[in-house]
Protein backbone atom coordinates (compact mmCIF):
# COMPACT_ATOMS: atom_id res chain seq x y z
CA UNK A 1 0.00 0.00 0.00
CA UNK A 2 1.08 3.54 -0.61
CA UNK A 3 3.29 6.27 1.55
CA UNK A 4 2.05 9.59 0.11
CA UNK A 5 3.33 13.12 0.41
CA UNK A 6 0.64 15.81 0.64
CA UNK A 7 2.19 19.38 0.41
CA UNK A 8 1.76 22.71 -0.80
CA UNK A 9 3.14 23.76 -4.33
CA UNK A 10 2.78 27.70 -4.04
CA UNK A 11 3.46 29.69 -1.10
CA UNK A 12 0.96 27.61 1.44
CA UNK A 13 -2.69 28.20 2.38
CA UNK A 14 -3.82 26.47 -0.98
CA UNK A 15 -6.20 24.38 0.55
CA UNK A 16 -4.41 21.42 2.04
CA UNK A 17 -6.59 20.39 5.31
CA UNK A 18 -9.26 19.89 2.88
CA UNK A 19 -7.37 17.03 0.79
CA UNK A 20 -6.17 15.57 3.65
CA UNK A 21 -9.25 15.25 5.14
CA UNK A 22 -10.72 13.71 1.76
CA UNK A 23 -8.16 11.25 1.79
CA UNK A 24 -8.31 10.67 5.85
CA UNK A 25 -10.69 8.33 5.85
CA UNK A 26 -8.92 6.09 3.75
CA UNK A 27 -5.84 6.26 5.09
CA UNK A 28 -4.51 5.00 8.79
CA UNK A 29 -2.26 7.24 9.66
CA UNK A 30 -1.57 11.27 8.87
CA UNK A 31 1.87 12.62 9.65
CA UNK A 32 2.80 16.19 10.25
CA UNK A 33 6.52 16.04 9.58
CA UNK A 34 7.78 19.97 9.73
CA UNK A 35 6.92 23.24 10.62
CA UNK A 36 5.32 24.16 14.03
CA UNK A 37 1.49 26.35 15.00
CA UNK A 38 2.63 28.93 11.89
CA UNK A 39 0.59 26.77 9.29
CA UNK A 40 -2.87 26.31 9.50
CA UNK A 41 -5.49 24.33 7.90
CA UNK A 42 -9.89 24.57 7.55
CA UNK A 43 -11.33 21.61 7.45
CA UNK A 44 -15.20 21.97 6.68
CA UNK A 45 -17.05 18.96 7.79
CA UNK A 46 -20.60 19.17 7.41
CA UNK A 47 -21.56 22.57 8.74
CA UNK A 48 -18.91 22.29 11.38
CA UNK A 49 -15.66 24.27 10.28
CA UNK A 50 -12.44 23.69 12.11
CA UNK A 51 -9.06 25.28 12.02
CA UNK A 52 -6.11 23.28 12.67
CA UNK A 53 -2.75 24.83 13.62
CA UNK A 54 -0.85 22.15 14.92
CA UNK A 55 -2.60 19.02 14.41
CA UNK A 56 -2.65 16.79 11.49
CA UNK A 57 -5.96 17.17 9.73
CA UNK A 58 -6.67 13.19 9.69
CA UNK A 59 -7.40 13.61 13.52
CA UNK A 60 -11.32 14.77 12.42
CA UNK A 61 -11.17 11.06 10.41
CA UNK A 62 -12.47 8.52 12.73
CA UNK A 63 -9.84 5.36 12.13
CA UNK A 64 -7.01 7.32 11.32
CA UNK A 65 -3.84 7.79 13.69
CA UNK A 66 -2.70 10.93 13.40
CA UNK A 67 0.84 11.75 13.86
CA UNK A 68 3.14 14.55 14.64
CA UNK A 69 7.02 13.66 13.23
CA UNK A 70 9.99 14.70 14.53
CA UNK A 71 10.52 17.25 12.40
CA UNK A 72 7.73 19.16 13.72
CA UNK A 73 8.39 21.73 16.46
CA UNK A 74 5.74 21.59 19.04
CA UNK A 75 4.41 24.71 21.51
CA UNK A 76 2.76 22.38 24.18
CA UNK A 77 0.06 25.14 25.80
CA UNK A 78 -0.76 25.89 21.53
CA UNK A 79 -1.17 21.87 21.25
CA UNK A 80 -3.22 21.24 24.58
CA UNK A 81 -5.12 24.43 23.54
CA UNK A 82 -6.12 22.93 20.36
CA UNK A 83 -6.95 19.44 21.64
CA UNK A 84 -9.21 20.64 24.07
CA UNK A 85 -11.02 23.01 21.75
CA UNK A 86 -11.46 19.50 19.86
CA UNK A 87 -12.48 17.66 22.46
CA UNK A 88 -15.10 20.15 23.44
CA UNK A 89 -17.14 19.41 19.92
CA UNK A 90 -16.38 15.79 20.62
CA UNK A 91 -13.50 14.87 18.31
CA UNK A 92 -11.71 12.04 19.66
CA UNK A 93 -8.00 13.12 20.36
CA UNK A 94 -6.91 10.20 21.96
CA UNK A 95 -5.05 8.42 19.09
CA UNK A 96 -3.05 10.75 18.70
CA UNK A 97 1.08 10.36 18.96
CA UNK A 98 3.93 12.57 18.98
CA UNK A 99 7.41 11.78 18.56
CA UNK A 100 9.95 11.74 21.77
CA UNK A 101 12.80 13.52 19.27
CA UNK A 102 10.37 16.80 18.10
CA UNK A 103 11.46 20.09 19.11
CA UNK A 104 9.85 21.99 22.18
CA UNK A 105 9.35 25.73 21.78
CA UNK A 106 10.26 26.97 24.60
CA UNK A 107 9.01 30.74 26.74
CA UNK A 108 11.86 32.74 25.31
CA UNK A 109 11.98 31.58 21.79
CA UNK A 110 8.88 33.18 21.35
CA UNK A 111 10.52 36.29 23.48
CA UNK A 112 13.37 36.23 20.96
CA UNK A 113 11.19 35.63 17.47
CA UNK A 114 9.16 38.78 18.65
CA UNK A 115 11.90 41.09 19.70
CA UNK A 116 14.12 40.07 16.77
CA UNK A 117 11.08 41.12 13.82
CA UNK A 118 10.42 44.05 15.57
CA UNK A 119 14.32 45.09 15.36
CA UNK A 120 14.47 44.65 11.97
CA UNK A 121 11.87 47.41 10.94
CA UNK A 122 11.50 47.41 7.35
CA UNK A 123 13.63 44.24 6.37
CA UNK A 124 11.49 42.13 8.68
CA UNK A 125 10.76 38.51 7.65
CA UNK A 126 7.18 38.80 8.07
CA UNK A 127 7.52 35.91 11.01
CA UNK A 128 3.98 34.95 12.55
CA UNK A 129 6.16 35.83 16.01
CA UNK A 130 5.80 31.92 17.39
CA UNK A 131 9.35 31.31 18.14
CA UNK A 132 9.37 28.95 15.33
CA UNK A 133 12.21 29.85 14.02
CA UNK A 134 14.11 30.56 16.94
CA UNK A 135 13.46 26.97 17.70
CA UNK A 136 14.81 25.67 14.72
CA UNK A 137 17.65 27.79 15.53
CA UNK A 138 17.92 25.89 18.91
CA UNK A 139 17.87 22.68 16.80
CA UNK A 140 20.67 23.66 14.70
CA UNK A 141 22.68 24.98 17.24
CA UNK A 142 22.42 22.09 19.10
CA UNK A 143 21.09 23.57 22.03
CA UNK A 144 17.02 22.37 21.77
CA UNK A 145 14.57 21.00 23.85
CA UNK A 146 13.63 18.44 22.85
CA UNK A 147 9.98 16.24 23.98
CA UNK A 148 11.81 13.24 26.19
CA UNK A 149 13.66 16.00 27.42
CA UNK A 150 10.51 16.75 29.72
CA UNK A 151 11.27 13.48 31.23
CA UNK A 152 14.37 14.01 32.69
CA UNK A 153 15.11 17.14 34.70
CA UNK A 154 18.73 17.44 35.41
CA UNK A 155 18.93 16.97 31.35
CA UNK A 156 16.44 19.54 31.16
CA UNK A 157 17.56 22.33 33.22
CA UNK A 158 21.28 21.63 32.15
CA UNK A 159 19.68 22.07 28.24
CA UNK A 160 17.82 25.56 29.16
CA UNK A 161 20.77 27.16 30.88
CA UNK A 162 22.98 26.56 28.03
CA UNK A 163 20.41 27.79 25.45
CA UNK A 164 19.63 30.76 28.14
CA UNK A 165 23.75 31.88 28.24
CA UNK A 166 23.44 33.23 24.82
CA UNK A 167 20.07 34.75 24.62
CA UNK A 168 20.48 36.44 27.86
CA UNK A 169 22.85 38.06 26.35
CA UNK A 170 21.10 39.11 23.45
CA UNK A 171 17.75 40.24 25.25
CA UNK A 172 19.73 42.45 28.35
CA UNK A 173 22.60 43.96 25.94
CA UNK A 174 21.11 44.62 22.40
CA UNK A 175 17.27 44.50 23.16
CA UNK A 176 17.15 46.11 26.57
CA UNK A 177 14.98 43.09 27.62
CA UNK A 178 14.42 41.43 31.17
CA UNK A 179 16.86 38.21 31.51
CA UNK A 180 14.84 34.97 31.80
CA UNK A 181 15.53 32.71 34.69
CA UNK A 182 16.32 29.37 34.38
CA UNK A 183 14.17 27.84 36.98
CA UNK A 184 10.53 29.59 35.83
CA UNK A 185 11.33 27.87 32.22
CA UNK A 186 12.10 24.34 33.72
CA UNK A 187 9.25 24.90 36.12
CA UNK A 188 6.39 25.68 33.17
CA UNK A 189 7.74 22.92 30.96
CA UNK A 190 7.42 20.21 33.60
CA UNK A 191 3.99 21.13 33.78
CA UNK A 192 3.48 19.62 30.35
CA UNK A 193 4.97 16.50 30.95
CA UNK A 194 2.63 13.67 32.59
CA UNK A 195 0.06 15.54 29.63
CA UNK A 196 1.93 15.00 27.45
CA UNK A 197 3.09 11.51 28.57
CA UNK A 198 0.01 9.20 26.61
CA UNK A 199 0.92 10.98 23.57
CA UNK A 200 4.81 10.51 22.95
CA UNK A 201 6.22 7.41 21.30
CA UNK A 202 8.98 6.17 18.89
CA UNK A 203 7.17 7.35 16.21
CA UNK A 204 9.71 5.62 13.34
CA UNK A 205 9.18 3.00 14.46
CA UNK A 206 5.62 3.30 14.26
CA UNK A 207 5.21 4.48 10.93
CA UNK A 208 7.82 2.50 9.36
CA UNK A 209 6.18 -1.22 11.23
CA UNK A 210 2.64 0.65 9.67
CA UNK A 211 4.26 0.24 6.26
CA UNK A 212 5.64 -2.97 6.63
CA UNK A 213 2.50 -4.36 7.82
CA UNK A 214 0.79 -2.46 4.59
CA UNK A 215 -1.14 0.38 5.95
CA UNK A 216 -1.12 3.60 4.08
CA UNK A 217 0.51 6.64 5.20
CA UNK A 218 0.05 10.23 4.35
CA UNK A 219 2.41 12.53 5.40
CA UNK A 220 1.28 16.16 5.70
CA UNK A 221 3.23 19.22 4.75
CA UNK A 222 2.71 22.70 6.01
CA UNK A 223 3.17 25.92 4.41
CA UNK A 224 4.33 25.19 0.68
CA UNK A 225 7.26 24.78 -1.64
CA UNK A 226 8.36 28.25 -2.30
CA UNK A 227 8.20 28.72 1.77
CA UNK A 228 10.87 26.03 1.79
CA UNK A 229 14.13 27.49 3.89
CA UNK A 230 16.03 25.54 1.16
CA UNK A 231 13.88 25.82 -2.33
CA UNK A 232 11.73 29.10 -1.23
CA UNK A 233 12.17 32.56 -1.75
CA UNK A 234 14.84 33.43 0.99
CA UNK A 235 14.78 35.10 3.21
CA UNK A 236 11.53 35.47 3.01
CA UNK A 237 10.47 31.49 3.68
CA UNK A 238 9.76 29.76 7.01
CA UNK A 239 12.87 27.69 8.70
CA UNK A 240 12.08 24.01 8.16
CA UNK A 241 11.42 21.89 4.88
CA UNK A 242 7.91 21.95 3.00
CA UNK A 243 9.00 20.02 0.26
CA UNK A 244 8.90 16.48 -0.23
CA UNK A 245 12.47 15.73 0.66
CA UNK A 246 11.32 17.43 4.26
CA UNK A 247 8.61 14.24 4.55
CA UNK A 248 11.32 12.04 4.83
CA UNK A 249 13.73 13.55 7.80
CA UNK A 250 10.96 14.72 9.45
CA UNK A 251 9.38 11.30 10.20
CA UNK A 252 12.44 9.02 9.68
CA UNK A 253 10.55 7.18 6.73
CA UNK A 254 12.82 6.57 3.87
CA UNK A 255 12.69 8.01 0.22
CA UNK A 256 12.50 4.31 -1.27
CA UNK A 257 8.93 3.63 0.70
CA UNK A 258 7.30 7.00 -0.71
CA UNK A 259 4.94 5.86 -3.39
CA UNK A 260 3.42 9.05 -4.53
CA UNK A 261 3.85 12.74 -4.23
CA UNK A 262 0.59 15.34 -4.38
CA UNK A 263 1.06 19.02 -4.48
CA UNK A 264 -1.72 20.93 -3.53
CA UNK A 265 -2.43 24.23 -6.10
CA UNK A 266 -4.71 27.05 -6.01
CA UNK A 267 -6.38 28.04 -8.50
CA UNK A 268 -5.04 31.25 -8.37
CA UNK A 269 -2.62 32.39 -6.11
CA UNK A 270 -1.94 33.84 -2.40
CA UNK A 271 0.89 34.33 -0.31
CA UNK A 272 1.19 35.49 3.59
CA UNK A 273 3.80 37.93 4.45
CA UNK A 274 6.72 39.73 3.35
CA UNK A 275 8.66 38.57 -0.26
CA UNK A 276 8.45 38.70 -3.91
CA UNK A 277 5.07 37.63 -5.76
CA UNK A 278 4.90 38.49 -9.31
CA UNK A 279 1.62 37.91 -10.00
CA UNK A 280 0.32 40.10 -6.96
CA UNK A 281 -3.04 41.87 -7.78
CA UNK A 282 -3.52 45.63 -6.24
CA UNK A 283 -6.98 46.27 -7.94
CA UNK A 284 -10.36 45.23 -7.66
CA UNK A 285 -9.70 41.85 -8.93
CA UNK A 286 -7.04 40.95 -5.70
CA UNK A 287 -9.38 42.34 -3.51
CA UNK A 288 -12.78 40.32 -5.17
CA UNK A 289 -10.61 37.11 -5.30
CA UNK A 290 -9.79 38.23 -1.29
CA UNK A 291 -12.98 38.60 -0.42
CA UNK A 292 -14.92 35.48 -3.02
CA UNK A 293 -11.94 33.53 -1.67
CA UNK A 294 -12.35 34.65 2.06
CA UNK A 295 -8.06 35.08 2.16
CA UNK A 296 -7.40 35.33 5.79
CA UNK A 297 -4.94 33.36 6.85
CA UNK A 298 -6.28 30.41 9.34
CA UNK A 299 -3.04 30.87 12.15
CA UNK A 300 -1.89 34.37 11.34
CA UNK A 301 -5.39 35.83 11.11
CA UNK A 302 -3.55 38.65 8.49
CA UNK A 303 -5.21 39.37 4.67
CA UNK A 304 -3.53 37.28 2.06
CA UNK A 305 -1.66 38.97 -0.61
CA UNK A 306 -3.72 37.76 -4.07
CA UNK A 307 -2.86 37.82 -7.99
CA UNK A 308 -3.55 35.10 -11.02
CA UNK A 309 -2.06 31.65 -11.16
CA UNK A 310 1.78 31.47 -11.72
CA UNK A 311 2.52 28.53 -13.75
CA UNK A 312 6.22 29.21 -13.38
CA UNK A 313 5.33 28.51 -9.81
CA UNK A 314 3.51 25.42 -10.50
CA UNK A 315 6.65 23.97 -12.72
CA UNK A 316 9.30 24.35 -10.37
CA UNK A 317 7.72 22.76 -7.19
CA UNK A 318 6.99 19.62 -10.16
CA UNK A 319 10.47 19.54 -10.63
CA UNK A 320 11.90 20.58 -6.78
CA UNK A 321 9.29 17.53 -5.48
CA UNK A 322 9.22 15.18 -8.03
CA UNK A 323 5.25 15.72 -7.65
CA UNK A 324 3.26 12.88 -9.69
CA UNK A 325 -0.12 14.77 -8.93
CA UNK A 326 -1.73 17.97 -8.32
CA UNK A 327 -4.96 18.49 -6.11
CA UNK A 328 -6.38 22.10 -7.47
CA UNK A 329 -8.13 23.75 -5.05
CA UNK A 330 -10.87 26.72 -5.31
CA UNK A 331 -11.25 26.33 -8.59
CA UNK A 332 -15.40 28.12 -7.53
CA UNK A 333 -13.13 31.18 -6.50
CA UNK A 334 -13.28 32.02 -10.37
CA UNK A 335 -16.46 31.76 -11.09
CA UNK A 336 -17.89 34.88 -12.69
CA UNK A 337 -14.89 36.61 -14.36
CA UNK A 338 -15.27 36.91 -18.32
CA UNK A 339 -11.29 36.39 -18.98
CA UNK A 340 -8.83 35.02 -16.00
CA UNK A 341 -5.44 35.68 -16.74
CA UNK A 342 -2.51 32.88 -16.25
CA UNK A 343 0.72 33.95 -15.92
CA UNK A 344 3.17 31.28 -18.13
CA UNK A 345 6.62 32.95 -18.29
CA UNK A 346 8.20 35.94 -16.57
CA UNK A 347 10.32 38.97 -18.30
CA UNK A 348 13.28 39.89 -16.06
CA UNK A 349 14.98 42.88 -17.91
CA UNK A 350 13.76 42.37 -21.48
CA UNK A 351 14.23 38.42 -21.31
CA UNK A 352 10.97 36.04 -21.55
CA UNK A 353 12.34 33.68 -18.93
CA UNK A 354 9.78 30.47 -18.50
CA UNK A 355 11.77 29.03 -15.50
CA UNK A 356 11.94 29.99 -11.90
CA UNK A 357 14.55 31.85 -11.63
CA UNK A 358 17.87 31.17 -8.95
CA UNK A 359 18.71 34.78 -8.70
CA UNK A 360 16.98 36.83 -5.50
CA UNK A 361 17.75 39.88 -7.90
CA UNK A 362 16.36 38.44 -10.58
CA UNK A 363 13.00 36.78 -8.98
CA UNK A 364 12.28 40.76 -7.56
CA UNK A 365 12.19 42.22 -10.28
CA UNK A 366 10.43 39.57 -12.46
CA UNK A 367 7.08 41.16 -14.31
CA UNK A 368 4.24 38.18 -14.93
CA UNK A 369 3.99 37.25 -18.76
CA UNK A 370 0.02 36.80 -18.98
CA UNK A 371 -2.13 34.38 -21.45
CA UNK A 372 -5.48 35.10 -21.16
CA UNK A 373 -8.03 32.08 -21.32
CA UNK A 374 -11.77 32.55 -21.15
CA UNK A 375 -13.90 32.61 -17.94
CA UNK A 376 -17.60 30.85 -16.90
CA UNK A 377 -20.16 31.93 -15.01
CA UNK A 378 -22.39 28.59 -13.97
CA UNK A 379 -22.15 27.85 -10.24
CA UNK A 380 -20.08 24.55 -10.24
CA UNK A 381 -20.36 24.18 -6.24
CA UNK A 382 -22.69 20.89 -7.15
CA UNK A 383 -20.27 19.27 -9.81
CA UNK A 384 -19.77 15.68 -9.18
CA UNK A 385 -17.29 14.79 -12.31
CA UNK A 386 -15.35 16.41 -14.70
CA UNK A 387 -17.66 16.57 -17.22
CA UNK A 388 -20.28 18.46 -15.15
CA UNK A 389 -17.40 21.67 -15.27
CA UNK A 390 -18.71 24.17 -17.82
CA UNK A 391 -16.51 23.79 -21.05
CA UNK A 392 -14.63 27.18 -20.29
CA UNK A 393 -13.47 25.46 -16.82
CA UNK A 394 -12.75 22.32 -17.95
CA UNK A 395 -10.33 24.35 -20.03
CA UNK A 396 -8.67 26.30 -17.84
CA UNK A 397 -8.12 22.79 -15.61
CA UNK A 398 -6.64 21.47 -18.53
CA UNK A 399 -4.51 24.28 -19.46
CA UNK A 400 -3.17 24.82 -15.75
CA UNK A 401 -2.20 20.72 -16.20
CA UNK A 402 0.15 21.29 -19.30
CA UNK A 403 1.77 24.23 -18.10
CA UNK A 404 2.19 22.46 -14.60
CA UNK A 405 4.10 19.31 -15.77
CA UNK A 406 1.59 16.85 -13.84
CA UNK A 407 -1.72 15.54 -13.69
CA UNK A 408 -4.34 17.20 -12.35
CA UNK A 409 -5.81 14.33 -10.13
CA UNK A 410 -8.72 16.22 -8.07
CA UNK A 411 -10.25 19.45 -7.87
CA UNK A 412 -11.83 21.56 -5.30
CA UNK A 413 -15.07 23.19 -6.37
CA UNK A 414 -16.23 24.49 -3.11
CA UNK A 415 -15.29 24.74 0.77
CA UNK A 416 -17.48 21.20 1.86
CA UNK A 417 -16.07 17.96 2.44
CA UNK A 418 -18.06 16.79 -0.61
CA UNK A 419 -17.73 19.20 -3.19
CA UNK A 420 -14.65 17.84 -4.56
CA UNK A 421 -14.39 15.74 -8.00
CA UNK A 422 -12.16 13.09 -7.90
CA UNK A 423 -10.33 12.75 -11.39
CA UNK A 424 -7.81 9.77 -10.58
CA UNK A 425 -7.65 8.22 -7.14
CA UNK A 426 -4.30 9.03 -5.02
CA UNK A 427 -4.45 5.30 -3.86
CA UNK A 428 -4.09 3.07 -6.78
Amino acid sequence: MPALVLLGAQWGDEGKGKATDLLGGSVDYVVRYQGGNNAGHTVVVGDQKYALHLLPSGILSPGCTPVIGNGVVVDPSVLFSELNGLNERGVDTSKLLISGNAHIITPYNVTVDKVTERFLGKRKIGTTGRGIGPTYADKINRVGIRVQDLYDESILTQKVEAALDGKNQLLTKVFNRRAIETDQVVEELLTYAEKLRPYVADTVLVLNKALDDDKVVLFEGGQGTLLDIDHGTYPFVTSSNPTAGGACTGSGVGPTKISRVIGILKAYTTRVGAGPFPTELFDEDGEALRRIGHERGVTTGRDRRCGWFDAVIARYATRVNGLTDFFLTKLDVLTGWEQIPVCVAYEIDGRRVEELPYSQSDFHHAKPVYETLPGWSEDITKAKTFADLPKNAQAYVKALEEMSGAPISAIGVGPGRTETIEINSFLK
